[in-house]
């Protein structure tokens, strides 16, 4: 009897041995055959599952924004019904900055896929409209007078403290100080 594959599991496991390599030797290192070794299976099985190395960063991205999902879900849930907008924001945006060793290799994940979209723009569509859903979210959460220019900004903060975090300038603590003082001004 042929044995049942989970294609999804296996697709799952290439993803997670493509952000293994870029976490820890950048994108440039990805390839076909260095995804395979960390997954320990063949080249010809991530050639199965990905035709291409594009197709394999776009569903490794998307393995990345369901985790941060996951973690942005769970956190707010921690808050309770009807947290304040302040509240629900600096939630949302600590939960999404890597602030500790588990969320860091997202967030080295996260940042070399936005350098990637930035030399090969056929890739930045999905992250284009993940950025306009999250702005717009944004925008609907802070207070009257505020809109998408200062979604953005708020946005843009928190890329910026992503980096400084993951490249050692920042602590934790620093990062969300700068994220509470920026809130403080957009919510009085």
């Amino acid at each position: 009897m042929p044995k049942k594959v989970d294609h999804q599991e296996r697709r799952t496991l290439i993803a997670d041995a493509l952000m293994r390599v870029a976490a820890d030797q950048g994108l440039e290192a990805v390839s076909l055959r260095h995804v395979a070794a960390e997954a320990g299976v063949s080249a010809g099985m991530v050639q199965h599952y990905f035709r291409t190395k594009d197709e394999m960063m776009a569903f490794a991205l998307s393995v990345v924004r369901e985790r941060s999902q996951v973690r942005v879900t769970e956190a707010i849930a921690r808050l309770g019904p009807d947290p304040s907008p302040r509240l629900l924001l600096r939630t949302m945006i600590a939960a999404l900055l890597p602030l500790d060793e588990g969320t860091r290799e997202d967030g080295r994940v996260a940042l070399a896929f936005l350098a990637y979209t930035a030399v090969r723009p056929a890739a930045a569509p999905s992250l284009r409209e993940g950025t306009q859903q999250l702005t717009g979210f944004i925008a609907g959460v802070l207070p009257d007078g505020h809109g998408d220019a200062a979604a953005a900004g708020l946005l843009a903060l928190m890329e910026g403290l992503g980096v400084y975090l993951l490249g050692g300038q920042y602590t934790a603590a620093q990062a969300l100080g700068a994220l509470d003082a920026h809130l403080d001004l957009l919510f009085g």
